[in-house]
């Protein structure tokens, strides 16, 4: 009980003197919870990653991409921290068509790259035909929101995790949201530097197939699951 006493004191003592109180360290274990929690569940591959990733290879459109897929995931897990994780888990109709038409989309995406590949002539990174924003926009809207797993691990696992902190869920939402802003920049300015050496038709095979196969075996995984 003494002891317990004098840490009171001191950890008030630190405060009254200016130092680091124990809310601020508490908050800030908070943020760094959910940047941690959001960070595992977006560093993977995936059909979002991979466009992303496409794009800042191509220098086309990267940060209004970038920036949707940013804020697609604050909204989501805003959403999931708000109360919606447990409408999603009450209504299965949702994550069915959710998940037939993302496996739908994702085999048109695949077919797509995979026709890329076969025409490497018109795939370097510079090249005069680059996609409208709008469509780019589109499909990365496409990829985030016709994704079943979004919902499940964005809205429902992290709205879960964050309303474990009670009222200092937004915090960490603030934490999961930064991970997002962190990883998606890195992605796209990243692959942006390696743009150079991918300047030539059949680098740009090897990625198309790449994706391609990925977005397949993806687009099969759930239409089957």
């Amino acid at each position: 009980m003494k002891q317990r006493f004098s840490n009171v004191r001191f950890f008030r003592s630190t405060a009254e003197q200016g130092g680091p109180s124990l809310v601020a360290v508490d908050l800030l274990s908070v943020v760094l919870t959910g940047f941690l929690s959001g960070a595992a569940l977006i560093v993977a591959i995936g059909a979002q990653n991979a466009f992303v990733l496409r794009q800042g290879l191509r220098r086309e459109h990267v940060l209004p991409v970038v920036l949707l897929c940013t804020g697609a995931d604050v909204v989501l897990m805003s959403a999931g921290a708000a109360g919606l994780g447990v409408l999603v888990e009450a209504a299965p109709w949702f994550a069915t068509a959710a998940r037939v038409a993302g496996g739908l989309f994702l085999l048109g995406y695949a077919l797509l790259a995979l026709r890329r590949a076969v025409r490497p002539g018109v795939l370097v990174a510079r090249s005069e035909g680059a996609g409208s924003r709008r469509t780019a926009l589109l499909t990365a809207a496409a990829l985030t929101f016709l994704n079943p797993h979004v919902y499940l691990d964005t809205v429902v696992l992290l709205g879960a995790l964050a309303n474990g902190h009670g009222d200092r869920r937004w915090w960490f939402v603030l934490g999961s949201a930064t991970a997002s802003a962190v990883w998606f920049s890195a992605l796209g300015a990243g692959a942006h530097r390696l743009s150079r050496w991918l300047d030539r038709p059949r680098a740009w095979r090897v990625i198309d197939v790449v994706i391609g196969v990925t977005m397949l075996v993806l687009g099969v995984t759930l239409l089957l699951g």
